[in-house]
């Protein structure tokens, strides 16, 4: 019972994350905790898409998968790296991007 209660909850949080990601990508919308700190929040919500793939990946091919499921030792570790990954795009997203180079404007008016 214990198991099956953890299972639904890692469901629950891995999805709503996903869900939070894909209205990141689609319309620009971060969640209220995170608005000050994110400045691209499409890349943020990339991010968030990744991490969930990742700890879904890790978690029900890893520690919570059905004993009878035979799985590749390395899909876990590799779904804890994917998430890790995601994290970093997710820091990758707090930062301001680069400006494109503009021509330099003239110091004198032209009157």
């Amino acid at each position: 019972m214990l198991h099956w209660s953890l299972v639904v909850t890692a469901v629950v949080c891995v999805t709503v994350m996903a869900v939070v990601g894909i209205a990141a990508v689609m319309r620009g919308w971060v969640p209220p905790f995170g608005r000050r700190r994110v400045l691209r929040p499409r890349l943020w919500g990339v991010g968030a898409l990744m991490s969930a793939l990742g700890l879904g990946l890790f978690m029900f091919l890893g520690p919570m998968a059905a004993h009878d499921l035979a799985v590749n030792p390395y899909v876990p570790p590799a779904g804890m790296a994917v998430n890790l990954a995601g994290l970093a795009v997710q820091m990758l997203a707090q930062r301001p991007g680069h400006a494109p180079r503009l021509p330099p404007t003239p110091t004198t008016s032209a009157s």
